[in-house]
């Protein structure tokens, strides 16, 4: 809980005094109460020959335990921290020399960071050119965390447990660097003034002593200089390897030069006296290795999210694209932009061009992840917090986020909470969306596009319902005119071939169509020929095809577009337009005519269908399966069993999958056939035969799979060729239903488990 409330604004994140121009004492005066002169509340213990040597008053062992073990589980963050105050340390001081505040007349040149190590004494030193500070400051800033004792510290956290200002108050930037460090010093030297030394242990003992120094001055007009006396456990950052590697991922974009003294290996060539030279020839030469040390600049990049768009070309989005996300694809699109205001950050946003492996593998691999790097300040923070900037419908996308409000020491628990982080959120939602719209305008791109994102496009229709009128423009589904349209120009292997955008489809419908009609199946093929749809398309009505789990789920969730309902057309009530009088009156009088067969079909098929009807959407087919209102399609049960064998829960599955509605043609010659075995001799096996036969072929039209496909077989076997099969007897096949009893059925609507595909997989 604490961790969670201890989370620094920019502000209040500096580590050493005049880093920032604010600091923190009004803050704290208003939170605290009075304060003493220099907001500190300490006793001076010693003072020799300008040695002062400083007690603080609240309990700071228990203060540091809370900032070591709560905040930074990663101590890495040391060097991020301590390089992030030495870069504001030299922006403040190129703002006074601007402003005309100070005297530094140094130019922007001669401001740098420089870091090096010392193996033998187990020290790391940072240095910066920076404002440096002055004795007050000394003691103004570096002993903030003592400012409150430990008892009102946490009842501040206590009576503001969502107040982020808190840790910033106390210092914690510089004082990370007693995670690594059991002794730190700072030497600094402000403009005009003399050279300071800070040091203390981070002990129980809470003190620290200011004292004039006399080592190296401090090169430049002012600055300062920060050594840490490593732990034991923190050797390993005396590694130039790692120590270079962590500069360059904390401090690749800073403004200021940051370098490190390191070693490098060189070759020459020197004269080989030892080899035999005859006389008057030139000697002998060899190649022989010395070791120089120097210092190397880390952050050769530049901060391109810096600069206007204007200045900056394509082939420069391209290549930082590819070297900040290790990409290998060219961006399809790049929106630069920024925000500014109450809120201020700047963001450069990518389209690839192509699916990353990693996501052909797990549609989600970098939805908390990789796909967004945060910046504060052009210091890197993480790109661990993509899940809190991107929903994961746009995971796909790669942004570099560079925020002035949020702290450096952030954590994905102060992330969610955060109002700032909240607002760069929607700002870059709806830039992304804007910049998806825009590429949609150009149907040649989009397309191939589309052939490998739109599953992410489909799953935002689903997740995110604050933007789902927009991400319907986004979207597009198989289509019955669209499929033909393709077919007739021949352009069905193209990726845009049967597409089409609910916009463009309205604009398609004719006059007395009033719905907007879709059907799920496993095909564009199968659904084509589905007798569910058979009354729609002979009005010359479009349907569109959700040939995936994915889409029905997306247009089930759609409910309407441009004041037109989407329906699923496989459902048993669903209005087909066009009905008049007549029709309804000729239905009723069909189901008088038929209820004798109906009721057959009904007491043969038992519980494999809920009712038997007269049909109104079947024009050529004898019959056909729908499910009620609130039914499963077949597709859909076959995702949600095989979702819950992933689980292992098939047991879940018992309880939601639905019974289907058998409708029939009424004018249909199999009915008419029907309706005489029933009238000879409705106890005949060949009745009960052409009745489950009847259910059989209304079931494969309808998307469902056959339960029996032997006993499926033997009866069409026996319609083809009557004495070639064994009767319908045989234990093969289903029994006849005993007066009472429910029949066995070949085939269901309850879907069978089915072997997933990796893509259905991932979508879900």
């Amino acid at each position: 809980a604490v961790a969670l409330a201890f989370a620094p604004p920019r502000v209040a994140t500096l580590t050493h005094p005049a880093h920032r121009p604010v600091t923190p004492v009004a803050a704290l005066r208003s939170a605290f109460g009075p304060a003493s002169s220099s907001g500190i509340s300490m006793s001076t213990t010693e003072e020799v020959a300008g040695a002062e040597t400083f007690q603080f008053e609240a309990e700071v062992s228990r203060v540091m335990d809370i900032i070591i073990n709560s905040l930074y589980s990663n101590k890495d963050i040391f060097l991020r921290e301590l390089i992030s105050n030495a870069s504001d340390a030299c922006d403040k001081k190129r703002f006074l020399g601007i402003s005309k505040e100070g005297n530094g007349g140094s130019s922007e040149e001669d401001l740098c960071i420089r870091v090096k190590t010392d193996k033998e004494a187990k020290t790391i030193t940072i240095e910066d050119r920076g404002v440096g500070m002055s004795r007050e400051e000394l003691k103004k800033n570096l002993g903030t965390i003592a400012q409150s004792g430990t008892k009102r510290f946490l009842e501040a956290l206590k009576a503001k447990p969502d107040d982020t200002n808190l840790i910033g108050q106390f210092g914690v930037g510089f004082y990370s660097s007693f995670l690594v460090a059991d002794r730190v010093e700072v030497i600094t030297r402000a403009e005009g003034g003399e050279q300071l030394r800070w040091e203390s242990s981070g002990d129980d003992s809470g003190a620290y002593s200011i004292a004039p120094d006399s080592t190296e001055p401090i090169e430049g007009t002012s600055g300062t200089r920060i050594v840490l006396h490593l732990k034991e456990e923190a050797e390993e950052y005396l590694d130039a390897f790692k120590l270079k590697t962590l500069l360059g991922t904390y401090s690749e974009f800073i403004s200021f030069p940051v370098e490190l003294w390191s070693e490098k290996t060189e070759y020459e060539q020197v004269p080989d006296e030892e080899a035999e030279v005859a006389e008057g020839e030139p000697p002998k030469m060899k190649t022989v290795s010395k070791t120089v040390e120097q210092w190397e600049r880390i952050n050769t990049s530049k901060p391109l999210w810096m600069r206007a768009p204007s200045e900056v070309t394509e082939e420069e989005y391209a290549e930082f694209y590819k070297t900040a996300f290790k990409a290998w694809d060219q961006p399809l699109r790049t929106a630069h932009f920024s925000l500014e205001g109450q809120v201020e950050f700047r963001c450069l946003l990518f389209v690839p061009s192509n699916l990353p492996w990693e996501l052909s593998q797990d549609m989600f691999a970098q939805a908390d992840a990789g796909s967004v790097k945060l910046y504060v300040k052009r210091v890197f923070i993480s790109d661990r917090f993509s899940g809190e900037i991107l929903p994961r419908w746009l995971s796909f996308m790669r942004a570099l986020v560079d925020s002035e409000d949020l702290p450096l020491n952030v954590s994905r628990e102060l992330l969610q909470k955060s109002k700032v982080l909240s607002i760069i959120a929607k700002r870059l939602v709806r830039k992304a969306i804007d910049t998806l719209v825009e590429l949609s305008e150009d149907a040649e791109v989009y397309a191939p596009f589309y052939e490998q994102f739109g599953k992410y496009i489909k799953v935002g229709l689903i997740e995110d319902r604050d933007n789902k009128d927009d991400i319907l423009k986004l979207a597009r589904f198989e289509s019955s005119r669209a499929a033909v349209a393709a077919k007739a120009d021949g352009d069905d292997a193209s990726p845009a071939a049967g597409l089409t955008s609910l916009a463009d489809y309205v604009s398609r419908m004719p006059e007395d169509q009033k719905q907007i009609y879709f059907v799920a199946g496993t095909s564009r093929a199968a659904l084509e020929g589905s007798p569910q749809i058979e009354r729609l398309t002979a009005k010359g009505y479009e349907v569109l095809f959700a040939t995936d789990s994915v889409d029905e789920i997306a247009l089930q969730g759609v409910g309407e577009f441009e004041g037109k309902q989407v329906v699923d057309a496989a459902k048993q009530d669903v209005d087909l337009g066009g009905e008049d009088e007549g029709d309804e009156e000729k239905r009723k009088a069909d189901a008088e005519r038929l209820a004798d067969v109906l009721a057959y079909l009904k007491d043969t098929l038992g519980g494999a269908v809920d009712k038997v009807e007269v049909s109104k959407r079947l024009t050529s087919s004898p019959a056909a399966l729908v499910q009620p209102q609130w039914g499963m399609s077949p597709q859909m049960e076959r995702f949600m069993k095989a979702q819950a064998v992933a689980m292992g829960q098939p047991e879940a599955m018992g309880s939601t999958a639905s019974t289907a509605i058998l409708e029939v043609n009424a004018d249909h010659p199999v009915l008419a056939k029907l309706e005489g075995l029933v009238r000879d001799d409705r106890d005949s096996a060949d009745a009960k035969d052409y009745a489950q036969l009847v259910y059989d072929v209304a079931a494969v039209t309808s998307g469902y799979e056959i339960a029996n496909p032997t006993a499926f077989a033997q009866r069409v076997t026996r319609l083809m060729a009557p004495d070639s099969v064994a009767p319908a007897s045989a234990p093969s096949s289903p029994q006849p239903a005993a007066s009472g009893e429910k029949a066995d059925t070949s085939a269901t609507p309850k879907a069978e488990v089915e072997v997933v595909s990796e893509d259905e997989s991932s979508s879900s």
